[in-house]
Parts: C-alpha cells; sequence; structure tokens
C-alpha cells in the first residue's frame, strides 16, 4: 500500500537518533518534511542532510519539522548527526517497515548487483496529517529549494 497525495498518512513509530521513540503524530499541528535516504556517510546522502541543515532554521520559521529515515542504525545516526551537526532527528527504519508504507522500499541496481534498498524521497505532511506533495527519485542538487517552495506556499 503506498500513500497518495490527499490522504491521512499512517502513524509510526521509529526509534531515533535523540535516544527516544518519535512518533508521526506528536508533530500534528506542525508541516513535516519526511525524508528517506539510503546511507549515512555517502556523498549523496551526506550533501542532502547538510542542503536539510542549512535550510533548517528557515523551515523552522515556516512551521515545518524535518525528520531523516533510513534503514542505518541508530550509532550509525548518532555518528552521521555529530560529524554534521544536523539539528534535526534521524529515525532508524531497520526493519523497513515505514520505507515499505511509503513504497520507498525498492529493488536496486548499482554496479550490476540488484539489491533491495530505499530510494530517495521526500514527503510533505501537513499539520492535520494530510499528505500534501512528495518527491519520488530525487536529485539532490536544488532539492530542498523545491520543498521549501512547496512549504511556504
Amino acid at each position: 500500500m503506498n500513500i497518495t497525495i490527499g490522504q491521512k498518512v499512517p502513524d509510526f513509530t521509529l526509534p531515533a537518533s535523540t535516544g527516544e521513540e518519535i512518533r508521526l503524530s506528536q508533530y500534528l499541528g506542525k508541516k513535516v518534511l519526511l525524508y528517506f535516504y539510503p546511507k549515512n556517510m555517502t556523498p549523496a546522502c551526506t550533501q542532502e542532510a547538510c542542503d536539510f541543515r542549512d535550510a533548517h532554521d528557515t523551515l523552522a520559521a515556516s512551521g515545518a519539522v524535518v525528520l531523516g529515515i533510513s534503514s542505518d542504525n541508530l550509532a550509525s545516526h548518532g555518528k552521521f548527526i555529530t560529524k554534521h551537526q544536523l539539528p534535526f532527528p534521524l529515525l532508524s527504519d531497520e526493519e523497513h517497515k515505514v520505507s515499505e508504507l511509503f513504497g520507498v522500499w525498492q529493488l536496486k541496481k548499482l554496479y550490476g548487483k540488484e539489491f533491495m534498498g530505499i530510494v530517495r524521497s521526500t514527503f510533505l505532511i501537513d499539520e492535520e496529517g494530510i499528505l500534501r506533495a512528495e518527491w519520488r527519485k530525487v536529485r539532490v542538487k536544488g532539492h530542498v529549494e523545491a520543498a521549501l517552495e512547496q512549504i511556504v506556499k
């Protein structure tokens, strides 16, 4: 089942880099920019995280919170946050249940090998928990700016 624009996003809970469990429903009343990325410390994922970091104050001023999700464990998330001074939590979806819910856990190909993994994607959820925009198979360059434009509409 994939969530579609205009649909209420089912509540979910995942362990977070903050040491707590984060529920999507705790952000009702705020916009949530939920971004899925393949792996901590890789070049494109690092660039994307740093772009979200650099836009964090503007996003927060627009009433939005950023949550990053990958299948990396919490220890890896902690190192990634520390190294790049990320001001938002990263959620660990090691069993890829939330990634599957959003349809981003897919068969990928790299250097002739096939494997399952997260396809870089971002979702904008409004204050009532409704999916308002989605960006699938994201190219990092210019992505955060496009998301910001959608948020301040």
